[in-house]
């Protein structure tokens, strides 16, 4: 199989893709750059096609077609950026990746000890060496409810971990899970953002899902709440967060995902004049954290991503069935 990858990040992935080219016996080359109409030729010859989280419309998978590229993989777990029912037409076969859920789940917990301890505060103070005790005191997440929506592998092993920390657990899922009642209960959404003190979202980036924390959904939260975001940023409406937050509707968010970040994380954009208002004004709050879309990155997810991708195209090739598949 002929693989040909786009917006190779050469720092941390070449390594991964050269291990599978000496496992799978397959041959491959690269760009660093993101696919589009002037460059998307790169890929004639070639059987397969790598990209990330940049959008793949009708016009990009008719060029792939018309090259006779069969099969495409994203190197994330969302897959919404593809337009699977047009590569399905055209037939292009789309994987998606999958990897360990530890490195999300993880990083989830670590941004509520931070909004917890109220860190942002704190590392500022300390860097103008102020070592006083005012306005810095935090609260235990032992003592703390947690809502987690979305109960899925993310969700459940986020709710496995916390399991440790001794805190009160709610659950929403349209599926639920006998693992997942070991440490939390079930309950709606109505109670879940009545009751909680921490609010934490594990759920695709679906459009029945778009916006899902609005106006109304923020109202029935506690005055305080914390919201932590690692999964995708049309789940939260923005507008409805910033004046929850103005409000202190919403004590404190940590958004490692906001909307209409497409062009933004994962690029050097330093000395840039950035046309993103949403974030600038959630940055301006000192009970925000905002992380550049980070929660997954780590040296086993990555190894995962572009491994798994690679082969599930492998086993589509030979005619082989991979749950990775997506659109059929």
């Amino acid at each position: 199989m002929k693989l040909f990858v786009y917006a190779m990040r050469e720092f941390d992935e070449l390594k991964y893709f050269e291990e599978c080219r000496e496992k799978y016996g397959i041959t491959f080359d690269h760009t660093t750059a993101y696919p589009n109409m002037e460059n998307i030729a790169l890929a004639r010859g070639s059987d397969a096609v790598s990209v990330i989280t940049n959008p793949i419309g009708k016009e990009l998978l008719g060029a792939l077609a018309d090259m006779g590229v069969k099969y495409l993989a994203t190197r994330s777990i969302g897959y919404e950026h593809i337009d699977v029912e047009e590569a399905r037409r055209l037939g292009i076969r789309v994987c998606h990746a999958s990897y360990s859920p530890n490195s999300v789940a993880n990083y989830t917990i670590m941004l509520m000890l931070m909004a917890c301890r109220n860190i942002n505060y704190i590392l500022e103070k300390s860097r103008l060496q102020d070592y006083s005790l005012g306005g810095k005191i935090g609260k235990e997440l032992s003592l703390c409810t947690v809502g987690v929506i979305g109960t899925g592998k993310i969700g459940e092993t986020v709710i496995e971990h916390l399991s440790g920390f001794g805190c009160k657990m709610l659950a929403y899922d349209l599926y639920e899970k006998d693992s997942v009642k070991r440490y939390a209960e079930y309950v709606d959404l109505e109670q879940l953002y009545r009751e909680s003190d921490i609010i934490t979202l594990h759920i695709p980036g679906m459009e029945e899902n778009y916006h899902m924390l609005d106006k109304k959904a923020f109202e029935k939260m506690k005055d305080g709440v914390t919201l932590v975001n690692a999964a995708r940023g049309m789940l939260v409406d923005t507008d409805a967060l910033i004046a929850a937050l103005e409000s202190g509707k919403v004590g404190f968010a940590a958004l490692d995902t906001v909307e209409e970040e497409n062009g933004l994380y994962y690029l050097n954009r330093e000395g840039d004049i950035i046309s993103n208002r949403h974030r600038a004004v959630l940055g301006a709050f000192p009970n925000v954290i905002l992380s550049p879309h980070m929660a997954f990155y780590t040296e086993q997810a990555v190894s995962d991503m572009v491994g798994k991708t690679v082969e599930a195209m492998v086993q589509l090739s030979k005619g082989e069935e991979t749950l990775l598949e997506v659109g059929q």
